[in-house]
């Protein structure tokens, strides 16, 4: 078991836990409602189920995994079980242990839960450490400069340099703090191997265009010379 993570087990269910906060978490940190008035929802981005949490000193976010699309209406919150390394909040907790230790901007993993529902079904959830005084990026599309794009730019680089696929890079997914941004919510995100087909660092950006043009209701010119900024920055001609 790696030093970043403590593993308790309880029946059906089973917690990582960061050793900073050990002797802290408990599974009822994973209910909302056990948060009372602590507990406040997330409005932007996402698929619900996510809030921000007061625990004492620290601000947290606790975020449940939700399907989307048809499969939702089957099934908002079951996933199948296929064995504990391949459960959602594990591996995106020890994920972003990794990209902690790699100096990467992301949010610090505080703990991740899940619960069998059977042989087969599994719910789960994560809580991060909130990322104070940040803004999504959907909500600046218009009023941020070159500069910042350019830095945008040059950070999502280190990431790809350092192999991390993000398997949902949109507008939503990136927080921006005066001139620092950070890229959150890395489920099903992964480090890719350096032989591993190159294509998939354009369809990040891809991605990540695309959703800059949703939000921002179709092309504009300042968005184009936005994202002409943010190529230069990241190291791009075109």
């Amino acid at each position: 078991m790696a030093e970043s993570e403590i593993c308790i087990r309880e029946r059906a269910s089973a917690m990582l836990i960061h050793p900073d906060y050990q002797g802290r978490v408990t599974e009822d940190w994973f209910n909302a409602d056990s948060w009372g008035d602590q507990a406040r929802v997330v409005s932007s981005g996402g698929r619900g189920g996510a809030w921000f949490l007061k625990a004492g000193d620290d601000r947290l976010v606790l975020r449940e995994y939700r399907r989307g699309g048809l499969v939702a209406k089957v099934s908002l919150d079951a996933y199948l079980y296929t064995g504990e390394s391949e459960v959602r909040s594990f591996a995106e907790f020890r994920l972003l242990n990794q990209l902690v230790s790699l100096d990467l901007p992301v949010p610090r993993p505080v703990a991740a839960w899940y619960r069998k529902l059977s042989p087969i079904q599994y719910r789960a959830a994560i809580i991060i450490e909130q990322l104070e005084d940040t803004v999504p990026l959907a909500e600046l599309i218009q009023t941020i400069d070159e500069v910042s794009w350019a830095s945008l730019g040059s950070t999502i680089r280190r990431f790809h340099d350092a192999g991390v696929r993000h398997a949902d890079l949109n507008c939503f997914n990136v927080l921006v703090r005066g001139g620092e941004f950070f890229l959150i919510d890395f489920d099903k995100g992964a480090i890719s191997q350096p032989d591993s087909d190159p294509g998939w660092k354009s369809q990040n950006l891809s991605r990540l265009r695309r959703s800059l043009v949703k939000v921002n209701a179709g092309e504009s010119a300042s968005l184009n010379q936005g994202w002409q900024a943010f190529l230069a920055g990241y190291g791009r001609s075109n």
